[in-house]
């Protein structure tokens, strides 16, 4: 099939994906690799619930026969807590109890096992859409819009380029508008593994506020940040 250009949104991304077959879990890993930023891949419910609760991960894609806690009872966790997380099953249960089940939790995709890869790529451009792949342009205010397949700034209709941390910052304000965001979340969202000074992060946020509107991104003392883009 066609590549869509859509999926260009992942690049930067983060996915969870669980899977309990070692197999299986191996090629879903270097298949998501080919889109996504970063993939975790996880045989276990209780460990998935760990990470997907964390806020760190941009979509799941998820089996739901899994030891220890049923993928869908994960997923009925994490909707309690984020509404809009696109999420992928893929599962060889098909019955009506399971469709409903996924249906009543805001699942983006429900493949049956074994899965078609063309219907795979389809997933993944729902989930892409649901970033906000089908909204390419966004208008943050009346002098900038943000290309998010680019990752590129227009102000006054110059291209002003992003850097990876940049761009991924100013996706996950605008992803959390309105809600505080403290410091340690932006440390774990933007370096899982080697968390950064707090230094830092202002500087990051400092450029971002340089280029979109000081008052774009307000500082909470002692806390974070509020994006009111």
């Amino acid at each position: 099939m066609i590549y869509d250009p859509k999926l260009d949104i992942l690049s930067d991304k983060k996915v969870l994906c669980l899977e309990d077959e070692a197999g299986i879990l191996k090629n879903l890993v270097e298949t998501l690799e080919l889109f996504f930023g970063e993939v975790v891949g996880v045989t276990d419910g209780i460990e998935a619930l760990d990470l997907a609760m964390s806020g760190f991960y941009d979509a799941l894609v998820f089996d739901i026969s899994v030891p220890r806690l049923d993928g869908l009872e994960v997923i009925k966790k994490v909707r309690a807590k984020d509404s809009k997380i696109p999420i992928v099953i893929l599962s060889s249960h098909t019955e009506q109890e399971y469709l409903w089940r996924a249906v009543e939790l805001k699942i983006t995709r429900f493949l049956p096992k074994p899965y078609d890869k063309n219907a795979f790529i389809k997933a993944l451009e729902d989930v892409a859409k649901e970033l906000g792949g089908d909204e390419k342009l966004l208008n943050l205010n009346s002098d900038t819009c943000y290309d998010f397949a680019k990752k590129v700034l227009y102000i006054k209709d110059d291209a002003c380029h992003l850097s990876k941390s940049e761009s991924r910052l100013l996706e996950y304000f605008i992803k959390n508008k309105g809600k505080t965001i403290s410091y340690a979340e932006l440390f774990d969202y933007l370096w899982e593994f080697d968390q950064p000074s707090k230094e830092a992060i202002k500087t990051i946020v400092k450029e971002l506020r340089r280029k979109i509107g000081k008052d774009s991104i307000k500082n909470i003392y002692g806390v974070g940040y509020i994006c009111e883009i």
